[in-house]
């Protein structure tokens, strides 16, 4: 079966579906960590965010490849001790697809929308406007790197983004 395109999950069109209780079979979230690097030091003078402009799902092997891009690009550039990286949400949508046949003789083994309530296939982020959805704390030396390494990630998003300096923004301008 072919993958279906992120935009059929991207808009929210109804209510959210989480119980994971009454449902069998739910995919396991593929995102590994949700802090990264230096774990132990809270006393970074510089902090920004990434955060979403629009309200969106965000799909769990999105989120994870846009953790992987950051972390890879700060481990790169400031070394594995000298950052954290904190990831903000949870997907807890799970989504739905009913299935389709495709090629010959389809029309004979699909049902069409008979019983089209579908099976879960992953899950989401759902988020609303300017909600956080990374937050990197670093050293003033390495802000361009941080910068640099949330850009990345939020092309990774299925919506615009923006990067905000929570801390720290007299050192840094």
């Amino acid at each position: 079966m072919v993958r279906k395109p992120a935009s059929m999950y991207r808009n929210i069109r109804q209510r959210s579906f989480t119980r994971r209780k009454y449902m069998g079979g739910v995919p396991g979230v593929q995102i590994i960590h949700y802090d990264m690097g230096n774990l132990t030091r809270q006393d970074y003078p510089v902090k920004l965010s990434l955060h979403v402009e629009e309200k969106c799902a965000i799909r769990h092997t999105a989120l994870e490849a846009a953790r992987i891009t950051a972390n890879r690009h700060m481990v790169n550039a400031a070394g594995r001790g000298n950052f954290h990286i904190k990831l903000r949400v949870y997907p807890h949508e799970v989504l739905r697809e009913n299935k389709q046949a495709t090629g010959a003789g389809a029309d004979r083994v699909s049902s069409g929308m008979r019983g089209a309530f579908g099976k879960n296939v992953g899950t989401a982020a759902r988020v609303v406007p300017l909600q956080k959805i990374f937050t990197i704390s670093c050293d003033k030396e390495y802000f361009l790197a941080a910068k640099k390494a949330l850009k990345n990630a939020g092309q990774k998003l299925p919506t615009p983004t923006r990067i905000t300096i929570d801390q720290g923004a007299d050192l840094v301008l």
